[in-house]
């Protein structure tokens, strides 16, 4: 067994994107618990004044950087035991002169992009259960990666109170809720009518798109439609403010949505997840084009399927909502068995035995 070193670690965590740190921060409260301070680079954009407002919520140690150079600077400077990103940093030759890094991906989903992101080797990269772990062992032999489960659920698993008051959304605390979680591309948005909310009148209906379909100006109609559904009286949208999924994930008791992260995520709790196979994909997707989007998505996206009740069409969207409701055990042993696939042991401590590795390898 591994002797822990007595001296104290330092840890930076790169956040290039606000949706990274619902993943960075129950490590960072687990290092904190630990007596182990940190501090979070952030990158100056159009949220700024958000971001701030975070960094005064969480009580974070923060510096600010306008670009990757700026923020390698800084590293270097620092000479960080640890760094972590989401994604991939293209100064790590540097970065490896003076700190090890550690990767930590934002989401469990059925991208293919979760194993590209090793092209570039990190010192480790802490990955959700033991399947992932040996896929990208066996496509990366010579990297190191770290089962150690999905520590952005740990919140929800240790029984924290990291729920939303439905009246303080403005929302009948007596009515079921639904999330719906869509991510940017290929999504199923603008896929939905104008006025869907109506249909479900007798659900909350808590809307939480991606970051890039609110932030980017090339989602500009997402935007827009979004936006005419918060109109809705049964509709909270999410604000950039609601960076993290958490809230929406314990507060609700369906999760609708498409080629998300977010919907194995809410499986991984063992809720009822509706999954919409209706997606509007670029030309460059469509007809003899559609390789480009089979390559986007993991191979394994087909068995995947299972975790879910599948809404071909809109039309069919609301019966499965009200099957899902009704019967909501319905897909369990499915839920559980993938679950363990996807995001390895959802046991609440999967940031305990980050932090481990980190004070024993630093």
């Amino acid at each position: 067994m591994e002797i822990k070193s007595t001296q104290p670690i330092s840890v930076i965590f790169d956040v290039l994107h606000l949706y990274y740190l619902p993943q960075y921060l129950p490590v960072y409260k687990q290092l904190l618990a630990q007596g182990i301070k940190s501090k979070f680079v952030f990158y100056h954009g159009i949220h700024d004044d958000v971001i701030k407002g975070i960094i005064a919520e969480q009580q974070l140690a923060s510096v600010w950087v306008t670009s990757p150079e700026q923020a390698c600077d800084y590293y270097l400077q620092q000479k960080a035991d640890w760094i972590f990103f989401a994604n991939a940093f293209r100064f790590l030759d540097k970065i490896h002169t003076v700190s090890k890094s550690a990767q930590l991906g934002h989401g469990i989903g059925p991208k293919a992009s979760y194993y590209s992101k090793s092209d570039t080797a990190m010192t480790v990269r802490f990955v959700e259960g033991l399947y992932r772990c040996s896929r990208l062992q066996e496509m990366y032999p010579n990297d190191e990666f770290i089962d150690v489960g999905f520590c952005k659920l740990d919140p929800i698993i240790n029984g924290d109170d990291v729920g939303f008051s439905m009246a303080a959304l403005g929302l009948d605390e007596n009515k079921p809720t639904i999330t719906y979680a869509p991510t940017f591309y290929p999504s199923s948005i603008e896929c939905f009518p104008k006025d869907w909310p109506a249909e479900f009148a007798n659900f909350n209906l808590l809307i939480k798109p991606h970051y890039f379909s609110i932030a980017k100006d090339k989602y500009i109609k997402q935007k827009t439609l979004l936006e005419h559904w918060s109109t809705y009286d049964n509709v909270y949208l999410a604000k950039t403010a609601d960076y993290s999924l958490i809230p929406f994930l314990k507060s609700s008791d369906i999760l609708i949505s498409d080629a998300s992260s977010a919907l194995f995520e809410f499986a991984a709790l063992n809720k009822p997840v509706v999954w919409c196979d209706f997606l509007k994909l670029r030309w460059s997707y469509r007809g003899i084009f559609h390789y480009r989007f089979k390559k986007r998505m993991d191979k394994d996206f087909g068995e995947y399927a299972d975790i879910a009740v599948h809404a071909k069409s809109y039309s069919q969207l609301f019966d499965l909502v009200n099957q899902q409701h009704m019967q909501p055990d319905m897909l369990e042993n499915a839920r559980l068995s993938l679950t363990e696939k996807l995001a390895g042991n959802i046991d609440g401590k999967a940031s305990e035995r980050i932090v481990d590795y980190l004070i024993n390898h630093h």
